[in-house]
């Protein structure tokens, strides 16, 4: 990951604006506005990609019909002047822009975002995203994160309430996700 020195932006739009108009190496770069800096962060590797195709696997199971899966989706969170590209979120088609515009969706609509972390970027995953996602409160926030301290795991944050969240599972790799209503889904992890 990669900060690219910006200039000064007056207002968000103009931030916004600069993010559309990226011209980043190639598709599967990703850019992301974190606290007013544009990141730009190469492509992942296999494992994480991997992971990330079985949790959309298991959502798509598992979800309405009114919902998407996404996976480069951007979401704004303009309060903390971020605008992040979840590896994952679940947000209702009815939410979506309906033209061909590359706007960001704003991130209260999403029902569960999930970030899986790289070395390069654990700890903007496991504090300004979580931060921010719980500033926002998103419903559920999944941080899956393979050099987790203690040892590789999936973290669930729910319950947000006054810009935290209340409750944090943790599910050791090799144990299930369980993901509450209203997916109401167990997603294995022993492939991870």
């Amino acid at each position: 990951m990669t900060a690219a020195p910006a200039p000064s932006y007056s207002t968000w739009d103009e931030l916004v604006q600069t993010w559309q108009h990226l011209d980043l190496p190639n598709k599967a770069w990703r850019a992301e506005i974190i606290e007013e800096t544009i990141v730009m962060s190469p492509p992942p590797g296999y494992p994480h990609n991997a992971i990330a195709a079985r949790v959309q696997r298991a959502l798509d199971r598992a979800i309405s019909e009114e919902w998407g899966v996404f996976q480069t989706a951007g979401v704004a969170i303009p309060l903390r002047r971020c605008l992040f590209v979840p590896d994952i979120a679940v947000i209702p088609f009815g939410e979506l822009p309906n033209d061909d515009t590359v706007g960001p969706v704003p991130v209260e609509r999403a029902l569960l975002v999930a970030e899986i972390t790289s070395k390069s970027n654990a700890d903007v995953d496991r504090k300004e995203k979580l931060w921010a996602y719980g500033q926002a409160e998103v419903p559920l926030y999944l941080l899956i994160d393979r050099f987790a301290e203690d040892g590789p795991a999936a973290f669930l944050h729910s319950d947000p309430q006054d810009g935290t969240y209340g409750k944090r599972e943790r599910f050791p790799f090799g144990k299930p996700i369980e993901l509450p209503e209203p997916f109401d889904l167990s997603i294995p992890t022993d492939q991870f």
